[in-house]
């Protein structure tokens, strides 16, 4: 073949891809338009085009995405499920929803009505929605590598029976959910078998039960993540290799609240935290080789409740201040390591002025067994009484394990660097 017809061959095939790749059309929906109706607009669509729909309400239920498209909104077009089920569920690989608000999702006891339902697929972004008076927000079902970014997700929930999640996760791998805002729902986030997850940068706040909950899933991060007046916290359980950084942990207050709930979890990190003004700071049960480290606990009731079965952890370089209590511990044996941390109840010296007490510090008072067995006692917490109960465990420690101390406590507060 001579190089001149290759070259035209070569030209002929650059023709054809790019007259191929030019088919990918945009689709307009609005109330004036000849296509009327989003599902209208996605009937009329093939694999890469674009659905804009206009600014306007929409009155539209159980939209089904069958293909690779972006349905994409101008200026916030409103769907409105009129309260009759689920809006928009998803059945394609590499679908876009963009840019609306979504309100009056079905309320069902037998069938998770979401706005937005992603099945058994890959590559979608979820994002820029405006969700309101929904059941569930955004569910996704064994669904993988994609992501959902910069939702807001107001519920009006009350009770736990009658109410979903904000961002649901089950069977799910490989899925980023950054920069959502979600409040007054059931459980704020929820994964369940669910690895290989990040979630980075959100706001939970005002949930009835948990703002962020594990189940079963691992290898997952969660990080710079604000946790705020939700009804418990974040409850992590029956997972590892668990990443949690530089999240903020705030007023979670209540009966049986925390800020973080571990249980049955194992080879996790728990670093550069902020726990502040919760009733308990992290709540611990059968939790083993996790690191505890650089991490702030201010004014919480309990900064951290040990309940049992919680061996070879580390507590390094922690601030304790002004809570409570310190460390509540169920149980005489230690196998867990604190060291280097600052506690604002320490009253010992530093005579060779290396920022280090001389005098080992016991973070756990015999007066936590006695609010443990009795919690009625907790009235007596600011009492000469419980000083000198304290004083005499303190000279001759017989319930306190004997090597649960921090044997070289830092003189002044330790400056966590968060930016």
């Amino acid at each position: 073949m001579s190089i001149l017809k290759k070259n035209h061959y070569i030209i002929a095939i650059i023709l054809f891809l790019g007259t191929f790749t030019g088919f990918a059309k945009t689709i307009t929906v609005c109330n004036s338009c000849p296509i009327k109706t989003i599902q209208g607009g996605i009937a009329q669509a093939s694999e890469g085009d674009t659905v804009l729909v206009k600014k306007g309400i929409y009155n539209e239920v159980n939209i089904i995405i069958d293909k690779a498209i972006t349905l994409l909104g101008e200026d916030m077009p409103t769907i409105d499920g009129e309260d009759r089920g689920e809006i928009i569920k998803i059945v394609s690989n590499n679908v876009t929803v963009d840019g609306f608000k979504i309100i009056n999702v079905g309320t069902s006891y037998t069938s998770d009505y979401a706005a937005v339902r992603v099945i058994k697929q890959d590559g979608f972004l979820i994002q820029n929605l405006e969700l309101e008076k929904l059941f569930f927000g955004i569910y996704l079902e064994k669904s993988n590598n994609g992501k959902v970014l910069n939702n807001k997700i107001r519920g009006d929930a009350v009770n736990e029976y009658n109410s979903g999640n904000g961002i649901q996760l089950w069977y799910c791998k490989g899925v980023e959910v950054r920069g959502n805002t979600v409040e007054n729902v059931r459980d704020g986030i929820y994964l369940e078998f669910s690895d290989n997850i990040i979630i980075s940068h959100n706001l939970s706040k005002n949930n009835l039960r948990y703002g962020l909950h594990f189940m079963f899933s691992n290898n997952d991060v969660y990080e710079y993540n604000i946790f705020e007046n939700n009804g418990a916290g974040v409850a992590v359980m029956f997972s590892k290799f668990i990443e949690m950084h530089y999240n903020i942990f705030k007023e979670n207050w209540g009966t049986a609240s925390f800020g973080i709930l571990l249980k049955e979890i194992n080879d996790a990190n728990i670093t550069n935290n902020v726990f502040k003004e919760n009733t308990i700071g992290i709540n611990i049960e059968g939790s083993n080789r996790i690191n505890y480290e650089n991490n702030d606990f201010t004014s919480n009731g309990y900064a951290i409740k040990v309940k049992g079965a919680c061996y070879n952890n580390q507590f390094i370089n922690n601030n304790f201040r002004y809570n409570s209590f310190d460390i509540t511990y169920n149980g005489r044996l230690n196998s867990n390591k604190f060291d280097n941390n600052y506690w604002s109840n320490y009253t010992g010296y530093d005579l060779d002025k290396n920022g280090i007490g001389d005098v080992p510090y016991r973070p756990v008072k015999l007066f936590t067994y006695i609010v443990n067995r009795t919690p009625e006692t907790i009235i007596l917490l600011r009492s000469l009484f419980i000083d000198i109960i304290d004083f005499s465990e303190k000279v001759s420690p017989v319930f306190t394990p004997d090597d649960l101390m921090d044997i070289n406590p830092r003189m002044k507060p330790i400056n966590h660097d968060r930016s």
